[in-house]
């Protein structure tokens, strides 16, 4: 089954995918303009992909773990997605994205670290599910 993650910031989107087994590759990041552009630009490349099930991160814990959670439903639901979307936790997966690629480029605010995020999230899936 092929299955994609995003990891959905206020300015960029990260993106992976997951097309046989468990390889994971990060993919180029959408730059959010505005909700509509962003969810459309996800809605085509998940078509492009014929992705069948999406994982999505949703921060837990922390002061704004609520009001996120429903900005990030609010935009997975723009999308229109027709195959089967999973919530799972996000905690740290930035933090780890930054951590893994020190010294391997620069970070700099143009998404890489977004959709190595998301990359993150979509290995967790698949190792808290097939292990």
């Amino acid at each position: 089954m092929k299955l994609a993650a995003i990891d959905v910031g206020l300015k960029r989107i990260g993106l992976a995918i997951c097309l046989q087994s468990d390889i994971v590759i990060p993919k180029e990041p959408i730059l959010r303009k505005n909700r509509n552009q962003a969810a459309l630009d996800v809605k085509e490349f998940l078509d492009f992909w014929e992705i069948k099930k999406l994982i999505v991160g949703l921060p837990k814990g922390g002061s704004s773990e609520e009001e996120m959670t429903r900005r990030i439903k609010h935009f997975v639901s723009l999308i229109r997605f027709e195959g089967e979307i999973i919530y799972i936790d996000e905690y740290g997966t930035s933090l780890e994205a930054q951590e893994s690629t020190k010294g391997v480029f620069k970070h700099r605010k143009d998404g890489k670290i977004d959709s190595i995020a998301a990359s993150i999230i979509l290995k967790r899936y698949l190792q808290s599910n097939f292990k």
